[in-house]
């Protein structure tokens, strides 16, 4: 209890510390109920949670330049319940009108475009984010180039360990690049992720991706294909990750929303090698702004993992982000 009622006050006294200093502080919480609501489970639990907390400053150093720091606080297996990790500290030069490098701890450009398409993040994360796939942060160096006002290319080099962990294989280094396509009301994304072996005897990783997504009116439509070749370095080791969602706006402050996703996995011998992580999701539900940085999700999450024999299992939540 101790230590929620300091983590609190930190979290609101924070803002007020560096607005002394001038800059711009950004503070975001995730938070939720949950109770399990499945029909096989005789010891339905609950609990109230919160998940995450991101608590940065960001400072224009002119038109060109400028930096941002933001840390993460949440429950991580290798601390206690509440742990802090430095999450973002970049450093980033608007070169010119159509460039853009990002140098550091920096976000990664693996599953952003869902991510940010998706827009529900507090609810659940994307596909590569939630089966790490990739990290969300990592040590490198990023770029932005815009062809033209419906292309745009972006690459990026990483250690490849993400932002909890130090490099462990010297001299490896994680790329990869993608194609942005948007005309209208649609948009486009075509990239790959190319992640060395350290050792001779193993194959290198690759993920490609295509994603996209199509708004007309108050309906928005995203899917994305992932296909990882030789998981974990080992030869003809696939998975295949899909997923789609939909979200409807009923009005300015209330919308519905769905999204689906399947993972499988396959060797050579077209064995199901990773059933334990392979699956199912589906989750439905309704999202409200309360107010202006305040949003609250009502919604049930159901899933089943790939092992045979498994059972399904539903999850109801009451989701809220605050951010400021």
């Amino acid at each position: 209890m101790k230590k929620i009622i300091y983590f609190l006050i930190f979290t609101i006294s924070f803002p007020s510390i560096l607005m002394a200093q001038g800059g711009k502080p950004h503070v975001k919480i995730f938070s939720n109920f949950n109770y399990d609501i499945s029909n096989n489970n005789s010891d339905n639990y609950k609990a109230f949670e919160i998940k995450r907390s991101y608590l940065g400053y960001s400072y224009n150093f002119d038109e060109s330049f400028s930096t941002k720091v933001t840390f993460n606080v949440g429950k991580n297996s290798a601390g206690s319940s509440y742990t802090a990790f430095l999450k973002i500290a970049s450093l980033t030069w608007k070169a010119n009108d159509n460039t853009t490098l990002n140098f550091g701890m920096i976000p990664t450009k693996n599953f952003k475009f869902m991510e940010n398409a998706w827009g529900k993040r507090y609810i659940y994360k994307s596909l590569q984010e939630e089966n790490k796939w990739a990290n969300d942060e990592d040590l490198g160096l990023t770029l932005d180039y815009k062809l033209s006002d419906n292309l745009s290319l972006d690459f990026q080099v990483l250690n490849g360990e993400g932002y909890k962990n130090l490099q462990s294989a010297d001299g490896l280094m994680r790329s990869g690049a993608g194609l942005i396509y948007k005309q209208g009301n649609y948009s486009l994304r075509a990239s790959t992720d190319y992640f060395p072996s350290e050792f001779d005897s193993l194959d290198d990783q690759v993920i490609t991706t295509l994603a996209g997504v199509m708004k007309m009116n108050s309906v928005t439509i995203g899917g994305e294909y992932n296909i990882m070749d030789n998981t974990g370095n080992i030869l003809d080791n696939t998975k295949i990750g899909i997923s789609i969602y939909g979200n409807y706006k009923i009005d300015d402050n209330l919308s519905l929303f769905g999204r689906y996703d399947k993972i499988t996995s396959e060797d050579a011998e077209e064995n199901k090698w990773d059933r334990s992580n392979d699956g199912k999701l589906t989750i439905v539900g309704v999202e409200r702004k309360m107010t202006k940085g305040v949003t609250l999700s009502l919604n049930v999450q159901t899933s089943k993992d790939g092992q045979r024999n498994s059972e399904e299992s539903s999850i109801f939540y009451l989701n809220i982000e605050c951010k400021f």
